[in-house]
């Protein structure tokens, strides 16, 4: 019998984390780049861009749970999780592609065709990220060993953030030759190949031990009962939501910021630079910060003290650059801990819903956070399209003082009392340390009994 607590070695964490490194290859250019790829270069308004994101939210609340049903009904030789790592990678890097690609189109065929390509992108996304993010709770029962793996999982997923971000507008400059569309889609055929050798790598070198009960029967009204009435659970769900809107809106906004208010848009390649380094400087103290402290309090600090720094980034003038950079770094470090914790706590919900119901449905309770995490995206991308319409946003022309003020909103006091609001909720999260080790004592027996009884 496999000890499910297994002490995870260095190479299946850094495999398992080159999986997320693979996902922001493409993520990032979504999160970071495609709302001023789709106002000037793609040609379609803000408002449009910010629909189309809000549009195919409402087929996430299909998809997301839909794809945890499916993931946890799956059996093949190589688990539940693993084979949509494998199946998933290319049209995953297909569509990425097609995404920042520009048609020949008129403006509605444009809206049709961006409409279309990143609804699809962003369900294929779900059936391999879902699945992926599910296998970092099967991979070991140790709740602790999970924050270390979830360690890893982000430093890889923010070195890949890094070079996205860090390099996305010189490949699409040095690839379109001054054609930008076609710089655009040059620099996603790079990325998706590379994203698709990390998923292979991955796929490769993780594996899954945490089962369900083996007694236990496909009961899919039971797993939703439990999973509404999971508290910890539906908490977490709403903190996702919320942070990911801010993350979305900031994002977005950073590219307009420098190059409307700063004056310069290639340096916002160096500010994303800065500020991802400052979140891999960040995330290692997260599960010795945990382990003090405790993942909720951890959390909760960080939610209030990096909120508190991005609001601070509406003070600074255009000329004010280092007062710029060191409240994003300060933003960045406080925040980075709390990363993996979000995680790290879902896997926890789903080890309390096997505790109290005797039922395992990681899919499912893994589809809240992908869920939480595109919706999120696809609000916070709306609201910061909307907005920029709001603040009377003009394409490639000067700004005036009011559209300036609403681009630096939208960078900092925003998403600073989005985050910040996010304590709130984490207050009422009830899965402590010590509820932690209880679990895994009891789940462990359980399973010895249950092994030790199909064995008789």
């Amino acid at each position: 019998m496999e000890i499910t607590s297994t002490k995870l070695s260095i190479k299946e964490k850094v495999g398992y984390g080159l999986g997320d490194t693979a996902s922001h290859f493409v993520w990032d250019m979504v999160g970071f780049w495609i709302l001023i790829f789709y106002t000037d270069t793609f040609g379609i308004s803000a408002a449009a861009a910010g629909t189309i994101m809000l549009i195919a939210r409402v087929w996430d609340m299909v998809s997301d749970p839909l794809m945890g049903i499916i993931a946890d009904r799956t059996t093949t030789k190589w688990g539940k999780f693993r084979p949509y790592i494998l199946w998933m990678a290319v049209p995953y890097s297909i569509l990425a592609v097609l995404t920042f690609t520009t048609p020949d189109l008129g403006a509605t065929g444009k809206i049709i065709y961006a409409g279309v390509t990143y609804f699809l992108l962003m369900t294929v996304f779900t059936a391999i990220n879902l699945p992926y993010s599910s296998l970092g709770a099967v991979m070991t029962s140790d709740s602790y060993e999970r924050a270390g793996l979830n360690s890893y999982r982000f430093v890889f997923a923010f070195i890949g953030q890094l070079i996205v971000t860090g390099s996305a507008l010189t490949l699409a400059l040095y690839f379109g030759n001054g054609d930008t569309a076609q710089g655009y889609q040059y620099t996603l055929i790079l990325f998706a190949v590379i994203s698709f050798l990390l998923f292979m790598i991955t796929f490769k070198t993780t594996k899954e031990r945490v089962q369900p009960p083996k007694e236990q029967q496909q009961n899919l009204k039971e797993d939703l009962r439990n999973l509404f009435k999971n508290k910890p659970w539906v908490i977490l769900f709403f903190v996702g939501i919320i942070s990911f809107v801010m993350f979305a809106m900031q994002n977005l906004s950073i590219a307009y910021y420098f190059k409307y208010y700063m004056g310069n848009e290639e340096n916002v390649q160096l500010f994303n630079v800065i500020g991802t380094l400052a979140l891999i400087v960040g995330i290692p103290f997260s599960k010795p910060l945990a382990i003090k402290f405790g993942k909720r309090n951890v959390f909760l600090a960080s939610s209030l003290i990096s909120g508190f720094f991005f609001i601070l980034l509406y003070l600074p003038s255009a000329e004010n650059i280092i007062s710029i950079y060191v409240l994003n770094i300060l933003a960045k470090l406080t925040y980075a801990p709390a990363v993996p914790l979000l995680w790290t706590m879902i896997a926890d919900t789903a080890d309390y819903s096997e505790w109290k119901n005797e039922r395992r449905s990681t899919g499912l309770v893994f589809s809240a956070a992908t869920f939480a995490q595109k919706a999120g995206w696809g609000i916070g991308g709306a609201l910061a399209g909307w907005l920029l319409a709001l603040y009377q946003f003009i394409p490639n022309a000067e700004q005036s003082a009011t559209a300036l003020t609403g681009i630096k909103l939208m960078i900092s006091v925003f998403p600073g009392i989005l985050y910040m609001f996010c304590a709130v909720l984490l207050y009422f999260y009830t899965i402590d340390h010590k509820t932690c080790i209880v679990m895994q004592k009891d789940l462990e027996l359980r399973r010895i009994n249950s092994i030790s009884n199909a064995n008789n």
